[in-house]
């Protein structure tokens, strides 16, 4: 009656054993780490680069305990702070000798203890949140009416080159303030004009007035598409740094619109503050220009402008190209890396309706010619891909060159988050310590701990073997929570720990209920192992009902939620599901262990059994 067969009884055990192998890794703390990235397309992050780097810390006599490489970069385990601070300047001086056109960020990081059997079988520690790792906390301001400025300066670019194409005089174009002003010599002018203005335009609710002599249409922004501005504005920022904030290799950063202007960064574990400052007030805008392909092969760039490109072997050639601009990073919707018909490695690029237009009026004039795209930065320029005209194309077309296919990706990622859709600047900035955060962990531990502690003194006393084995299944309860945080990699926070004690409080409960209903069973007068039997089968029910009315609350925390709140609401939502387990199948094969066997059990020991009418 109470025996588990074999699959259960071998369940149970896979069970634990797999909650004790991806829980150990939490337990061996981090180690300090350089990381070295870049911020350049065509700067390889490959063999070459970690031989350069072991070389540098060789010439330097720096003594390292491990040196890896992957997608993020080349990483650097050391032993000590001291010797982290000393690592990262040497590597700087090496990898980048010119301070003012560094190709390298090197950054201070954080890297896991835990031997490497763990790691090759997936078990990595979970992540830890601010105000548990330590790191830096930004709130940055969006300068929405920069980005309305932006946008209404392009739109009169546009019109004006839609107009000539149409050949409707007018008496001049300009942005005042928040609003596009048209002027014409005439009504006439004015009336003919007003459609194409219209249709090009939308987005603008116009008004006609008089102003002297001059018949003046106005165009200001309508209310929906100034609130598709913003958002838009907010969400291109915000896959803009998270693109930037990858460069330091921060593990489960926290990037959030807060508002209707402004964005949360949270850096976990970043020490280098300055590096991470720098990364996050990056400014960069994208260009798109005719090559002088005169100049390229005289060599006379008198009146150009020159940029850098960085060609797949390293070396860098001069790039002269015209002065006008033809595209600018906002007219790109999407980019994304592919291959061409030849299977050879490309970027697929989508423009919208007017960087469509405008391409597709270049390049016929320029077929044969070269055109580049160009990214600046602090004030400088480089060519991130130039490529010949192959044929007319529109809103949609091929970037192809000397690419591999991880090259590919990078420019994608350029050119769909190389700019900033507005600017930004940093109101607020807060440093939390790791020895605060150390702190932290240890207060969240003993909490836990304690309150385990209580809990399993009184489940105990109260109900002697079966209480005994209520503790088991609540120790089995938290070791899979925190496996299955750290399988899952999820960010624990200080509110995360919070619901850690508060499952450890909810799953008990089930366990009071599957002893109540075995005791009063037994009041009954039903033999022991029919008991434990109905006992187990008829507190389901109940406690089935109480944890799913549970979980519908912690989903809606998880949805609605945001920031601290979610991070409770995921610790919430996966204690719920591991306590069910722990507290109805591993506390039942443990009572098979103990009482299953007998074949006639005369007493169960689970605290003393009140009959009524005997008073005992």
């Amino acid at each position: 009656m109470n025996r588990y067969p074999l699959w259960k009884n071998a369940l149970v055990i896979v069970a634990l054993l797999l909650g004790l192998i991806y829980t150990l890794p939490n337990f061996y703390g981090e180690a300090p780490a350089v990381q070295v990235s870049t911020t350049r397309p065509g700067v390889a992050l490959d063999n070459a680069l970690m031989a350069r780097v072991e070389t540098s810390l060789k010439e330097a006599s720096i003594a390292h305990t491990g040196l890896t490489l992957d997608t993020a970069g080349v990483r650097v385990r050391l032993g000590d702070t001291d010797t982290q601070l000393k690592t990262r300047d040497a590597l700087e001086r090496a990898l980048n000798p010119d301070p003012a056109d560094p190709h390298y960020v090197v950054a201070l990081n954080l890297l896991s203890k835990s031997p490497e059997w763990l790691h090759s079988v997936g078990a990595l520690p979970m992540y830890l949140g601010l105000d548990l790792r330590g790191g830096v906390h930004f709130l940055l301001q969006v300068d929405m009416k920069g980005a309305m400025t932006k946008r209404l300066d392009s739109m009169a670019s546009d019109l004006r080159i839609q107009l000539r194409e149409k050949n409707i005089r007018h008496g001049g174009i300009n942005r005042e303030g928040d609003a596009i002003t048209l002027r014409f010599r005439d009504e006439a002018g004015r009336s003919a004009a007003r459609g194409a203005i219209e249709d090009a335009l939308p987005d603008l609710a116009w008004v006609a007035s008089q102003s002297g002599a001059d018949y003046v249409y106005t165009g200001r922004m309508k209310e929906i598409a100034e609130k598709d501005l913003r958002e838009s504005a907010i969400k291109q920022n915000i896959l803009t740094l998270q693109k930037r904030v990858n460069e330091l290799g921060v593990a489960e950063p926290i990037i959030q619109q807060q508002g209707a202007d402004r964005i949360v960064v949270q850096l976990p574990g970043v020490q280098d503050v300055a590096k991470a400052k720098d990364l996050i007030g990056r400014t960069a805008t994208l260009e798109v220009r005719l090559v002088d392909q005169e100049a390229m092969i005289s060599g006379v760039t008198e009146g150009l402008d020159v940029f850098p490109e960085r060609s797949r072997n390293g070396d860098i050639n001069q790039v002269p190209v015209k002065k006008q601009v033809i595209l600018t990073g906002e007219r790109f919707e999407t980019a994304q890396a592919s291959f061409d018909d030849a299977n050879r490695p490309a970027v697929a690029v989508k423009l919208d309706a007017t960087g469509g237009r405008i391409m597709r009026t270049v390049t016929r004039e320029n077929l044969k010619k070269m055109m580049a795209i160009l990214l600046f930065e602090k004030g400088r320029g480089e060519a991130i891909s130039v490529a010949t005209i192959q044929g007319e194309f529109g809103d949609r077309f091929q970037i192809t060159g000397q690419f591999s296919p991880q090259e590919t990706n990078t420019l994608a990622i350029l050119i769909r988050s190389g700019a900033l859709a507005a600017p930004m600047e940093i109101v607020e900035e807060r440093v939390i310590g790791p020895s605060l955060g150390a702190e932290n962990i240890q207060k969240g531990f003993d909490s836990t701990l304690w309150g385990f502690v209580a809990i399993a003194v009184f489940m105990i006393g109260y109900y002697m073997v079966f209480g005994f084995i209520s503790t088991a299944a609540l120790a089995s309860n938290l070791l899979f929570l925190i496996a299955l945080l750290s399988l899952l990699q999820a960010t624990l926070t200080l509110p995360g720990i919070a619901a850690i004690a508060l499952t450890l409080g909810m799953a008990i409960d089930a366990n009071v209920l599957i002893n109540e209903r075995v005791r009063e069973e037994l009041r009954n007068g039903v033999t022991p192992q029919a008991a434990i039997a109905a006992g187990y089968d008829r507190a389901w029910a109940t406690i089935l009902d109480s944890n799913i009315t549970t979980l519908i609350a912690g989903l809606a925390l998880l949805i609605f939620g945001s920031g601290p709140v979610r991070g409770f609401a995921v610790v919430h939502c996966l204690g719920i599901l591991t306590s069910m387990f722990s507290a109805v199948v591993v506390s039942r094969a443990l009572v098979n262990v103990v009482y299953g066997r007998a074949r006639k059990l005369e007493k169960v020991s689970i605290g003393t059994v009140w009959k009524p009418g005997t008073g005992a």
